[in-house]
């Protein structure tokens, strides 16, 4: 092997909620971590998310008389990736969100709580969505650096992973690194943890794994280039669901900002450009990309209501399309016609089929229920949206401690993954998606890769 300029305990590749928590869990643990950030600030997909993340039987739930368990948890993982999520991940995620999330809180003053605004659905049968009111993922990268920072943990930003480097036991006892003026150091560690994101930007990767998202706009974020799962392959980890990603139908267009599925969820409805309606809105938040898609020009226009707008501005993101402009409001129908473009007796027609079913607590026509539900009746909003790639779910293949897996299954002794480096929970496609495990996945992964691959370095000596 060639000369390492210097040596780390644990070397963290990625700056997002997933490295900044395994970098705090190894702190935790008695070591001094080196975090790398190939950007040259804390930003990527926790960034662009809303900040919230899933945990079951949390004393916060308790306290708001919430009935919730790892085992329920987990019946919803399977559920809703019909059966085909890793029963191993889904399990250690069931498990471990709620010990994790704690940990985060006691430990490091993390400020999230039960978000009860968040309604159970999709496929979340319970209310288990926690995070920092009024604030979003952005304030959460930003929140977890300042902790880093606090304690004094090494981060090298603009400093990307290019190589991983094994030595004849099959220990990755060396990583290659390049920082942002292009010169390469080599550093010794003993153990490794991958935390880089998805592969979501890089269009020859969706293009062989997911070919359906060719005509879908990317809305992630540009670093999340697949180099984790790229490495890994290259040292013999097996990959899973690598067909496996969330898509969006609401992405504000023009604009490019998220429309928060809470406007869906608290009675809003799509209409394509024709004022027609072509899914139930209710059934599967990430899989309705792809019926958009095949819509008039792949766009449509949630429509809801001033109600239904107070019922979702503490948001921020909400509160920020209506100061951008891109949610606008007529005061009725003949005006939503006439700003909106669209049929006028079509668009009537829509909205008084969901109102009928709304006030017979019955389901509509596309199988969505109504009961107890609130349509919109007027005082409209109105927002043009489009489908769009937000992240990738597949990864490289990880047992139970978040170790990588090598293709014949055995575990690599001392490299470990978690976010969009590893395979998620969502079964192989777009319908598998449970709003919010995008971060579960990456703070509950970050952890126990962090605390594993510390107690591997202790071992080291």
């Amino acid at each position: 092997m060639e000369q390492a300029e210097y040596s780390v305990p644990v070397l963290i590749a990625g700056g997002g909620a997933c490295g900044a928590v395994a970098a705090l869990a190894a702190h935790d643990a008695g070591l001094e971590p080196l975090l790398i950030e190939r950007d040259p600030h804390p930003t990527g997909s926790t960034a662009m998310s809303q900040g919230l993340l899933c945990a079951a039987g949390t004393r916060f739930q308790a306290a708001e008389g919430i009935e919730d368990s790892p085992d329920v948890f987990f019946e919803d993982i399977m559920k809703k990736s019909r059966g085909m999520a890793n029963p191993v991940i889904a399990r250690l995620l069931a498990d471990q969100s709620a010990p994790v999330l704690e940990w985060l809180h006691d430990a490091h003053d993390f400020p999230w709580t039960i978000d009860t605004r968040f309604k159970p659905s999709y496929g979340n049968s319970r209310a288990r969505i926690h995070g920092w009111h009024d604030h979003s993922g952005s304030d959460m990268v930003q929140w977890l650096h300042r902790r880093l920072s606090d304690l004094g943990i090494d981060v090298l930003f603009d400093t990307r992973l290019v190589d991983l480097i094994e030595n004849s036991d099959g220990r990755v006892n060396a990583a290659r690194i390049q920082g942002g003026d292009g010169a390469l150091m080599t550093i010794g560690c003993d153990a490794v943890v991958l935390a880089c994101g998805g592969y979501g930007a890089n269009r020859e990767m969706t293009g062989k794994y997911m070919p359906e998202t060719a005509a879908f706009r990317y809305y992630g974020h540009e670093s999340s280039e697949g180099d984790a799962i790229i490495l890994g392959e290259k040292l013999g980890a097996a990959v899973g669901d690598m067909g496996s990603y969330q898509g969006y139908a609401m992405l504000a267009e023009p604009g490019g900002m998220t429309v928060p599925p809470n406007t869906l969820i608290e009675g809003g409805v799509i209409l394509n450009t024709k004022g027609e309606r072509f899914t139930d809105e209710s059934e599967d938040i990430a899989g309705m990309v792809l019926p958009l898609s095949e819509q008039p020009d792949g766009v449509g226009f949630l429509i809801f209501d001033q109600s239904i707008y107070r019922q979702c501005e503490h948001i921020p993101e909400v509160r920020a399309l209506k100061q951008a402009g891109l949610a606008r409001q007529a005061p009725n129908m003949t005006r939503l016609a006439e700003m909106t473009g669209l049929p006028a007796s079509a668009l009537q027609a829509s909205l008084r089929e969901i109102r009928q079913a709304a006030r017979r607590g019955e389901e509509d026509r596309l199988g969505r229920s109504w009961q107890g539900s609130h349509a919109p009746r007027g005082g409209y909003y109105f927002i043009r949206v489009t489908g769009a790639l937000y992240h990738t779910q597949g990864g490289l293949e990880i047992d139970d401690q978040a170790r990588v897996l090598r293709s014949d299954g055995r575990p690599f002794t001392n490299l470990f993954a978690g976010g969009g480096s590893a395979r998620s929970v969502s079964g192989p496609s777009s319908w598998g998606y449970l709003p919010a495990m995008g971060l579960t996945t990456a703070v509950t992964l970050g952890s126990i890769a962090g605390q594993g691959a510390a107690r591997i370095a202790q071992q080291a000596g």
